[in-house]
């Protein structure tokens, strides 16, 4: 790559995949592991307190021909609690009898949240009903994804492939049926660099030792099959993906996505519908294999964010547990502030400062 940064011919980019695929010479170093040193940093920190976890983005060393690919401690979590007496009943726009047309692609950050309407219970036949999801999209058609553009050291068809393939991720890791139903997401981790090991370290402790600190709902969405099961084969969605040039020419890229699963016990016979509503910012990015070593098709973490409604609240099985009816009735108030969970209008940064150390919000619907 020249100084300026430009773009690799395709021709190039084709050949360093073919030397990658079969070994080669003379590659850059790995990213080295600095995310728990940052966890620590933070932890010393003084000043007001905020929302536990809260993100941070991991500096980077520069260098030549290197530099440090950190992230573990650039997490949020944000959970918002069903509770008894504070939910405000099951709000709809376009839910049950209502114009469930899909609407057009989020290509923007809105201005307010969805309206509420008449209150309507989901049932096994319209597990959407009396939610503003009626009106989104199935699986990945409610990602946006804009067009593409040369950045960074990409061309614009190779941008046009990691934007894709970014989207692949999402897919994988929050909309597959297997690992919805709780099995590993192998899809999902086979794009992410293998050589990050920080990410590989947390990954394996997460599904080995899921905790507070290691999380795999942080970027993964799972429900424990004896516990739970979807209704039908739809999750709704709405969210986009931006991009952007980041360090050393690297294609940055952010995804904001909001996914609505509706489920039943796992009892048979089991009717009662609920929902779980799970907000993820994902930003990765695409590094010139010239710089950083990288496996072809695969991107380094650079952070994630989570908020979850009715996913279980101080609980880390490295599943989601949503609560039914009888178990809201007992469960408690929540801790902290009333929040929307299909409120789209506000970042994810915002709602964890929403929340701060209460760690446990109240949903203002379902």
């Amino acid at each position: 790559m020249g100084k300026g940064g430009g773009s690799i011919p395709d021709e190039e980019w084709e050949r360093f995949l073919r030397e990658a695929e079969a070994g080669s010479q003379g590659a850059p170093e790995e990213p080295s592991a600095r995310a728990r040193m940052v966890a620590r940093r933070l932890r010393e920190e003084t000043g007001p307190p905020e929302g536990w976890r809260v993100h941070r983005p991991a500096r980077r060393q520069k260098g030549k021909g290197w530099y440090v690919v950190g992230l573990l401690a650039a997490v949020a979590l944000l959970v918002v609690a069903l509770v008894p007496g504070r939910v405000a009943g099951w709000f709809g726009v376009g839910g049950g009898g209502g114009d469930n047309t899909p609407l057009a692609a989020e290509s923007q950050r809105p201005e307010q949240p969805p309206p509420t309407e008449t209150a309507e219970l989901p049932t096994l036949e319209q597990p959407f009903k009396g939610s503003p999801a009626a009106q989104w999209s199935d699986g990945t058609a409610g990602i946006s994804v804009p067009a593409a553009r040369a950045t960074g050291w990409m061309s614009k068809k190779q941008v046009a492939q990691a934007l894709d393939r970014t989207r692949d991720f999402l897919a994988a890791s929050s909309l597959d049926a297997g690992v919805l139903r709780g099995e590993q997401p192998s899809k999902a981790i086979a794009l992410i660099n293998p050589h990050q090991q920080d990410v590989q370290d947390y990954l394996a402790t997460a599904f080995r030792i899921p905790s507070r600190e290691y999380d795999p709902l942080l970027l993964f969405s799972r429900f424990k099959k004896a516990k739970v099961r979807l209704v039908g084969d739809v999750v709704k969605t709405r969210g986009r993906i931006t991009y952007r040039e980041g360090e050393r020419h690297a294609l940055e890229v952010t995804t904001d996505v909001t996914y609505v699963y509706p489920v039943v016990r796992a009892a048979p016979g089991s009717d009662e519908v609920t929902r779980t509503i799970v907000r993820r910012e994902v930003v990765v990015s695409w590094d010139n294999p010239a710089t950083v070593v990288t496996d072809p098709g695969t991107f380094s973490l650079l952070s994630y964010k989570v908020d979850t409604t009715n996913g279980g609240c101080g609980t880390f099985t490295g599943y989601l547990t949503p609560e039914f009816g009888a178990e809201r009735a007992t469960s408690g108030s929540g801790d902290g502030p009333t929040l929307d969970p299909y409120d789209r209008s506000t970042s994810l940064d915002d709602r964890v400062r929403k929340v701060g150390e209460a760690g446990c919000g109240t949903a203002s619907r379902l």
